[in-house]
């Protein structure tokens, strides 16, 4: 039996570096919530089954926004935890339960403040990961050069960039070995489901992405997520 594709988007955090009391995944962008273009991407995106996204048990945001365009595809969990992983293995077994999910079956994670995730990224990822032994995840080799501060904000030195890259998203895995990794302890705290493999002794493929599949983190990042976006549309509207 062929493997499915299955996504998830962990968005139970409130992105306090954006200086904003309104969650960061349902801050304005291009005319329409953070978490919109990353869940418009995955839904129209032909080899994926379903889209599960995980809200914080008491978001009272998301119902105030129309996601009716993605009812084919998308399923909303109320199971977000403390930290991200714990939201992302809560909303997978969370999905578990929802549909038959194979235990060989893949769930490509993707962060809800990505929203310029373009199809062919997306082709791409599940391209090279399709027939991979464990997985892996997007990502870009480090182009800048890299500092160590001291305690005082002065370079303490600098740190060799070779071999370095920059872990981006979708995270592509399969399901139970993705639960499995997410269930040891020690992945709590893990800021990416790559980190949780390679706890289990294990080797992600890298993928190699582009920088226009950037991560808002703080407010200026936004101006040029919109720019994006706009380019992707070939226009300078508001996005539809």
């Amino acid at each position: 039996m062929m493997s499915k594709y299955f996504a998830l988007i962990p968005a139970a955090g409130s992105g306090s570096r954006m200086e904003n009391n309104l969650p960061k995944q349902y801050l304005p962008i291009a005319g329409r919530p953070m978490i919109y273009h990353a869940l418009k991407a995955l839904c129209h995106f032909p080899k994926i089954a379903s889209v599960f996204v995980v809200l914080a048990p008491h978001d009272s945001e998301w119902l105030k926004h129309d996601w009716s365009e993605f009812s084919d595809k998308l399923i909303m969990l109320n199971c977000g935890g403390t930290t991200r992983s714990m939201s992302i293995l809560n909303g997978l077994k969370a999905a578990s339960e929802k549909l038959l999910i194979g235990d060989n079956d893949w769930v490509l994670v993707h962060d809800a403040a990505r929203p310029c995730l373009s199809e062919t990224l997306l082709e791409k990822i599940v391209d090279e990961l399709t027939n991979d032994a464990v997985g892996g995840l997007l990502a870009v080799p480090l182009a800048d050069t890299l500092k160590r501060s001291n305690v005082s904000s002065r370079v303490e030195r600098t740190e060799s960039r070779k071999d370095l890259w920059q872990a981006q998203t979708p995270q592509m895995f399969r399901y139970k070995l993705l639960v499995d990794a997410l269930s040891r302890p020690s992945s709590m705290t893990m800021t990416d489901d790559a980190s949780a493999i390679e706890g289990l002794g294990l080797h992600p493929k890298l993928v190699l992405s582009d920088t226009r599949n950037l991560k808002i983190t703080y407010p200026q990042d936004i101006v040029l997520a919109e720019l994006i976006l706009r380019t992707q549309l070939g226009g300078d509207g508001e996005c539809s």
